[in-house]
């Protein structure tokens, strides 16, 4: 299953890493689209869910990802904005961005402590573990692959 997660993710990446051809907003919906359903599949094949935790569990997942998909939006929006600064990134601008996506790193972490308490409740503590840590898996692979393709702050 972790190799499937890992190539799934990957494809969908490497997608999103060279895809800021459109508008920003028009981008950040087509990539939540595309991979909000995508993402719901591997969740549902990972979690094995019996019939009655799985409908405890949905709707939580569903209104987790609703929050998840803003704090996400602005992470695309502070990368979006490091790529039209980097050739000429300053003190000031590269306080702000740092401080947005320490803010944004935040906000994410303190979903996850939010939500994992809410999944423990609807599930189990097991099944809230095994989402938490799905969905650092496919938050971190996504990552790693977009920090890949983005320069380092002073590098031309």
């Amino acid at each position: 299953m972790k190799k499937l997660l890992l190539f799934t993710l990957a494809l969908f990446a490497i997608n999103v890493a060279g895809s800021f051809a459109q508008t920003v907003d028009e981008e950040i919906k087509l990539i939540q689209d595309a991979f909000g359903k995508d993402k719901k599949t591997l969740i549902e094949a990972y979690m094995e869910l019996s019939p009655e935790k799985a409908a405890a569990f949905w709707p939580v997942y569903e209104e987790f990802e609703a929050a998840r998909k803003e704090i996400s939006k602005e992470r695309i929006l502070i990368i979006n904005d490091y790529i039209e600064k980097f050739t000429h990134i300053g003190d000031a601008e590269a306080d702000a961005l740092a401080t947005r996506s320490l803010k944004n790193d935040a906000a994410l972490n303190k979903l996850y402590s939010t939500y994992y308490s809410k999944f423990k409740k609807a599930t189990s503590a097991m099944d809230a573990a095994k989402f938490i840590q799905v969905e650092f898996y496919i938050t971190n692979t996504i990552r790693n692959v977009i920090q890949q393709e983005l320069p380092f702050v002073g590098d031309i």
